[in-house]
């Protein structure tokens, strides 16, 4: 039986969401990404919802608050968009 997914944070493109979920990664946290369904994005720069199994949501929402102001709102725009330009090219 599968196991229960549960929302971890939600994020306006992919670029970003693959950003949450490497840092996840590293903290050997598994995680998916969904883009979020009703919004008029589409494509990479729809809005992303990133879930991890409910057994590990309190850490990778620690993961999460721990690095909150690591990077900042433009070093975090351009992993985003080189993460962008990486997904486009593949």
């Amino acid at each position: 039986m599968p196991k229960p997914l549960k929302l971890v944070t939600s994020v306006a493109s992919s670029a970003e969401a693959e950003i949450i979920r490497q840092l996840l990664l590293e903290a050997g946290i598994h995680s998916i990404s969904q883009r979020n369904i009703g919004g008029p994005e589409w494509g990479p720069s729809g809005g992303q919802s990133v879930f991890v199994d409910e057994a590990q949501l309190d850490d990778a929402l620690a993961v999460l608050k721990a690095d909150e102001g690591a990077i900042s709102d433009e070093e975090l725009a351009r992993q985003a968009e080189e993460a962008g330009r990486e997904a486009g090219e593949q």
